[in-house]
C-alpha cells in the first residue's frame, strides 16, 4: 500500500483504479480480489484521492466492503464506474458518499432498469464516462469506443432525467471536478 500511495503523489494522477470485485469472469480467487480491494480502498484514503469502482455481479461483497472499510478506517471518495448492477448497490453508494458513473450501457436497449436507476439518483452523485474502447452507446454499438461517444451518454441521461443535455453536461462536469480535486 505505502508504495501505491507513493506512486500517486505524481501531479497527474487523480485518482486510483480501478478497482474491485468480477464476479462474473471469476478469473481471480474471490478471497484474493476482495483482498486486493481492501487494500486499493486503504490507497485511496491514505492518498486522499478517489477510488473507482469495478463492480460485476458482485454487489453484495462490495457494499459490505465499502461499510466495513468505511466503519473501520473512516470515509473515502470513490465512484462506481462503468455502472451496471442494481439498485441497492448505486442507492448504498450514494449514500455512503459515493458518485455512480454511467457509460455507454445506459443508452442499450435492455438497458431500461439501468436507465431509472440513472433517473432517480441525486443529480450531484451522477458522472459519464466512455469505458474506451468498449461499450460504444447507441447508435455506435459494435464500434470501438472513443471519448467522443460520450455525447450519446450524455443525451439519454438528459432524456430520461428531463433535462438539456447541456445541463447534463454542466452537472457532470462539477461532479468530476468535485470528486476529482486533484484535476482542477
Amino acid at each position: 500500500m505505502e508504495e501505491l500511495v507513493a506512486l500517486v503523489e505524481h501531479p497527474r494522477i487523480i485518482g486510483i483504479g480501478e478497482s474491485g470485485l468480477d464476479y462474473f469472469y471469476d478469473k481471480s480467487p474471490r478471497e484474493v480480489q476482495r483482498e486486493g480491494f481492501r487494500r486499493h480502498i486503504r490507497a485511496a484514503r491514505a492518498a486522499g484521492l478517489p477510488l473507482a469502482i469495478h463492480a460485476r455481479q458482485a454487489d453484495e461483497d462490495i457494499l459490505a466492503i465499502l461499510a466495513e472499510e468505511r466503519a473501520t478506517g473512516g470515509d473515502f471518495d470513490f465512484l462506481l464506474h462503468c455502472f451496471s448492477s442494481g439498485r441497492a448497490l448505486a442507492e448504498q453508494a450514494v449514500a455512503m458518499g459515493g458518485y455512480v458513473s454511467f457509460s455507454g450501457i445506459l443508452t442499450f436497449p435492455k438497458s431500461a432498469e439501468i436507465r431509472e436507476i440513472a433517473r432517480d439518483l441525486p443529480e450531484g452523485r451522477l458522472l459519464l464516462e466512455t469505458d474506451s474502447p468498449y461499450l460504444a452507446p447507441a447508435p455506435l454499438r459494435g464500434k470501438r469506443c472513443e471519448p467522443a461517444y460520450v455525447a450519446h451518454t450524455a443525451k439519454v441521461l438528459a432524456e430520461v432525467r428531463g433535462l438539456t443535455q447541456a445541463r447534463v453536461e454542466e452537472i457532470t462536469t462539477a461532479n468530476f471536478f468535485r470528486l476529482f480535486r486533484k484535476a482542477a
